[in-house]
C-alpha cells in the first residue's frame, strides 16, 4: 500500500503534463514548394494565423456598374478638370465616387474639393489627389511588367484612409549617444527598430527607393578586396535590411523571389521585384518628392521629408496587393497614359535662347533644339563670343536630385551646341539655378535650360 501510492501519484503528474503538453502541440501548417526539391526552398503557412491576418484586413468598397461612355465630356462640363476631363460625365462621377470611397469615406468629397466651389484648387489635398491620379495612370499604363493584371487604384495603398498607413521618412541619425562620448555617429544602424526590428541599418530605402544606388553583396572571388570585387560589409548589411523589409511587406520569405542556391541566379519574380525597385524610385522622384512644398509641415517627417513609398505601401503583407483583386480594369481613366503636356515653343532670340524639358526628363526634344539657330548664326558671326549654359529646377522636392536633373538638362543643350561645331572652350555651364516652386510639375519654366551669349 505504500508503494501504490507514489505509483498512483507519478501517473497523476504524468498524465497533467501530457495534458498541459496537448495545449503547446505544434499548429497545423501548410508548406508550398517554391524550388527544386531537396534544396529547402519551400515557403511555410500556419492556416490559422494568415486567417487571423486575412480577417483583419479591409474588404475594399464594391465597385459601381460602370457608367455610359456616351454624352459630352467631363472637361468641356466641369471647370477646371485637369485630369479624368477625357470621361463621359456619368463615367467621371463614378470615377469621382470611387476615389472618394477608396481615400475618404468619412470626410467625403470635402476632403479634397472646397463644397462652395469645386473649381477651387486652394485645399492642398486637391493639388496632392491630381498627382496621385496622374501617378495611378503612369503605374498602370507604363509599369505593368511589375503591376501586371493587378493593377493599381487608390485603394491600394489607402485602404479608405486619408493617409496611407505605410510610408516612409528619412530617419533622425544621431551624432553622439546618450552620454555624448563614446560610440558617436551611429551611422544609421544599431537600433532595434529597422527592418525586422533588428540593429540592421534602419534606412535602407534612401538609397535604393530614392538614389539609384546598386545593390550589390557577393564577390566573385575568395576574400574580394578593393573596388570592384564585391561590396563592404556595411553595403550587404543595408541591403540585407531592404530585403527583409521585402519579406515582411509581401508577406514571404527570401524563396519567393530568389534561388536561395544560387542568389545571383535570375529568376522571374527576382526580374518582377527589380523592376519593382526602379518603379518605386519613379514614384517618390517624379510624383511623390516634388510634392514636399505643398504639404502642411504636421505631415512632414523629422527632417522635413515627405512620406514616400516602399513595398509596403502597396503590399501590406501580400504578395499581391489586395489579395490580387484586378480592380483597376474597371476604371478607364486609371489605365490611360498619363497625357503628354505640350511644351512652349522655345524662345529663339539673336543673344539668348530658352529651351524647355519635360517632367523628369533630361532628353533635348529635337523641336525645342531648333531653338538654338539663331543663337548659333550670332555666334558664328562674333568668333571671340561665349555661351553661357544655365540650367533651372523647381524648389519643391529633393534638392540634390533636382540640382542634379538641372545639370543633365545643361549637359544636354552643352552637347546640342558641340554637335553643331561650336568648339568646347565657348561653351561655358553655370551651376544649377532654382527657380520658384513647381508642385505639380506644370511650370514649364522650372524645366528650363538658358542658352546666354556673352
Amino acid at each position: 500500500m505504500i508503494r501504490t501510492i507514489p505509483r498512483l501519484a507519478a501517473a497523476a503528474a504524468l498524465a497533467a503534463g501530457l495534458a498541459l503538453l496537448a495545449g503547446c502541440e505544434r499548429p497545423p501548417v501548410e508548406t508550398t514548394q517554391q524550388g527544386f526539391r531537396g534544396t529547402a526552398m519551400q515557403h511555410t503557412v500556419n492556416p490559422r494565423i494568415a486567417a487571423k491576418d486575412a480577417a483583419a484586413r479591409p474588404l475594399p468598397p464594391e465597385d459601381a456598374p460602370q457608367a455610359s461612355a456616351d454624352g459630352p465630356r467631363a472637361g468641356q462640363i466641369y471647370q477646371n478638370v485637369k485630369v479624368l476631363g477625357g470621361l463621359s460625365v456619368a463615367e467621371f462621377s463614378r470615377h469621382m465616387n470611387a476615389i472618394t470611397q477608396w481615400v475618404s469615406p468619412e470626410q467625403g468629397c470635402n476632403y479634397c474639393h472646397n463644397g462652395a466651389n469645386f473649381a477651387d484648387d486652394s485645399k492642398y489635398t486637391k493639388v496632392v489627389a491630381r498627382r496621385m491620379i496622374q501617378m495611378t495612370q503612369a503605374l498602370n499604363s507604363q509599369w505593368k511588367v511589375h503591376t501586371g493584371a493587378t493593377g493599381v487604384t487608390c485603394y491600394t495603398c489607402h485602404r479608405g484612409q486619408p493617409v496611407p498607413a505605410n510610408m516612409w521618412f528619412k530617419p533622425m541619425t544621431l551624432a553622439r549617444n546618450a552620454t555624448g562620448v563614446g560610440m558617436g555617429n551611429d551611422f544609421g544602424q544599431n537600433k532595434a527598430n529597422g527592418p525586422g526590428v533588428s540593429s540592421l541599418p534602419y534606412d535602407p530605402y534612401s538609397s535604393y527607393l530614392l538614389g539609384d544606388e546598386q545593390i550589390k553583396v557577393y564577390g566573385k572571388e575568395p576574400l574580394p578586396q578593393g573596388i570592384g570585387n564585391g561590396a563592404p560589409i556595411q553595403q550587404a548589411e543595408k541591403t540585407y535590411a531592404l530585403m527583409m523589409h521585402f519579406s515582411k511587406s509581401l508577406g514571404q520569405n527570401c524563396t519567393f523571389c530568389h534561388n536561395s542556391q544560387a542568389f545571383s541566379h535570375w529568376v522571374p519574380k527576382k526580374v518582377t521585384a527589380w523592376h519593382g525597385i526602379r518603379m518605386e524610385r519613379d514614384i517618390n522622384n517624379t510624383y511623390v518628392v516634388p510634392l514636399t512644398n505643398a504639404f502642411p509641415k504636421d505631415r512632414l517627417g523629422p527632417q522635413g521629408d515627405i512620406g514616400k513609398a516602399y513595398c509596403a505601401t502597396c503590399h501590406q503583407g501580400q504578395n499581391k496587393p489586395v489579395g490580387g483583386k484586378e480592380m483597376a480594369k474597371l476604371y478607364e481613366g486609371l489605365l490611360a497614359v498619363a497625357p503628354v503636356a505640350t511644351l512652349p515653343p522655345p524662345v529663339a532670340e539673336d543673344k539668348r535662347s530658352v529651351l524647355f524639358f519635360g517632367v523628369g526628363s533630361h532628353e533635348l526634344a529635337p523641336d525645342q533644339g531648333k531653338g538654338l539657330e539663331t543663337l548659333l548664326t550670332a555666334l558664328g558671326g562674333n568668333p571671340k563670343s561665349v555661351v553661357l549654359v544655365s540650367g533651372y529646377h523647381s524648389a519643391a522636392g529633393e534638392k540634390a536630385v533636382n540640382e542634379d536633373l538641372a545639370k543633365k538638362r545643361a549637359m544636354a543643350v552643352r552637347d546640342a551646341l558641340l554637335a553643331s561645331g561650336v568648339a568646347a572652350t565657348r561653351v561655358k555651364l553655370d551651376k544649377p539655378q532654382q527657380t520658384e516652386a513647381n508642385v505639380a510639375g506644370e511650370d514649364p519654366a522650372a524645366r528650363r535650360v538658358e542658352v546666354k551669349l556673352q
